[in-house]
């Protein structure tokens, strides 16, 4: 890869995240992390606001942009690939907004790039989510990022119907399942609930705030001491 290119994708990488270490940096471009240190300082000479300190991460300060990137036809046949995988397993907001984005990227790209793109023939018939679970998936999703509790009525794979109230954390994808991971105030602790078989979902007034202990990092770190504790037990 030349440097000028190295440089090119450098910035991009570093605007498409909140912080991006040299480490990751150095193993996507497959160069070494002290070559990273000198482009970063190399573009920060040239004007590039690039915030940050090596040993920490680097970010894109306020106000810089590029023209659109020009994709390569296998990169504009990948984005429109997802796009269409995605769609019928997201909520309705979602998928429309994905949908809307792959339509401003593929209006500027090169003529030979977007025809090639748009012409694939990869598909994802309708089928994926029933409506009920995306109306569901939608609320919950909106309620993670409201920082909003939720009312839920629940059935459990048992058939057994629960009402719960939640601090909504995240929604994980598993392929064909979704899931949302929540503290649950019944409960006093955390509790995974499959987003098709929740039969009513209401977003609350009430919105929530981090506490130690309740938080979806908690939840991360306790998943990963269970996980070392079965694998020391094997």
């Amino acid at each position: 890869m030349r440097r000028a290119d190295r440089l090119f994708h450098i910035i991009q990488l570093i605007r498409g995240r909140r912080l991006t270490t040299a480490a990751y940096l150095a193993g996507r471009l497959e160069v070494s992390e002290r070559t990273i240190y000198r482009d970063i300082a190399d573009l920060q000479l040239q004007g590039v606001p690039i915030e940050g300190e090596a040993g920490v991460g680097y970010r894109l300060g306020a106000g810089f942009d590029l023209p659109p990137m020009m994709f390569t036809q296998d990169e504009a046949k990948a984005l429109v690939a997802s796009v269409r995988m995605a769609q019928v397993w997201l909520d309705p907001a979602m998928s429309q907004g994905a949908q809307d984005a792959l339509g401003k990227i593929l209006s500027v790209l090169p003529p030979d790039a977007r025809v090639a793109a748009e012409a694939l023939a990869v598909y994802a018939p309708p089928g994926g989510l029933p409506a009920a679970t995306q109306r569901a998936l939608q609320t919950l999703r909106e309620a993670v990022h409201e920082r909003r509790k939720v009312f839920i009525n629940y059935r459990d794979l048992a058939d057994r119907s629960s009402e719960r109230t939640l601090r909504p954390l995240g929604c994980f994808y598993w392929g064909k399942v979704w899931t949302l991971a929540a503290w649950c105030e019944q409960r006093n602790d955390f509790r995974s609930f499959r987003v098709d078989r929740v039969t009513y979902v209401r977003r609350l007034d009430e919105q929530f705030r981090d506490e130690p202990g309740r938080t979806l990092a908690d939840l991360a770190r306790l998943n990963e001491a269970n996980a070392r504790e079965q694998g020391w037990a094997n």
